[in-house]
């Protein structure tokens, strides 16, 4: 039997009860959340950081409608982009959120770390104002927020830039 990227893809019921019972096996479990359209290696790099901090790394992903990235965004929908990332070996399960933010993702989930990229340390109500929300039930949930530290890129910038190259 072959191995399939979608076979880590589950739904946020599923990543639920999955996550309550990797923790009561004492596992330390994180979660990343984003829209990760056209993926680069700014995200591989915050996956494989992530995944250090942890046991288990799960991935939250933003669904189409809730996408504001601008025109014709996102490139790929969200179950190519959930299938996309569960393809890469620092993720062990992804989901598809239902909410614009991942407030209440993360309230279902309750994962011990919800980690973010660096640009969220500093620049945050500028990356994503509904991340000081996120922030807060991080601490409601008990559980603790962590950056990653790596190269960073851009789905936008590159985005744009295959739009120029393509002229169009």
């Amino acid at each position: 039997m072959g191995y399939n990227s979608q076979d880590k893809v589950v739904s946020l019921e599923k990543l639920s009860e999955l996550v309550r019972q990797l923790k009561s096996a004492g596992k330390k479990v994180a979660q990343c959340h984003g829209c990760f359209d056209i993926l680069h290696i700014g995200h591989l790099l915050h996956f494989e950081a992530a995944k250090a901090m942890v046991d288990v790394l799960v991935v939250t992903v933003t669904p189409d409608r809730y996408v504001n990235k601008g025109p014709n965004r996102p490139v790929f929908p969200d179950e190519q982009r959930a299938a996309m990332l569960g393809g890469l070996t620092a993720i062990d399960f992804v989901a598809i959120n239902k909410w614009d933010s991942a407030i209440e993702t993360i309230r279902l989930i309750k994962p011990d770390i919800f980690i973010k990229g660096q640009e969220y340390e500093t620049r945050a109500m500028q990356v994503n104002p509904n991340f000081i929300l996120e922030a807060n039930v991080v601490k409601e949930i008990g559980a603790t927020i962590a950056f990653t530290h790596e190269r960073t890129s851009s789905s936008t910038y590159v985005y744009n830039r295959l739009k120029e190259i393509e002229g169009l």
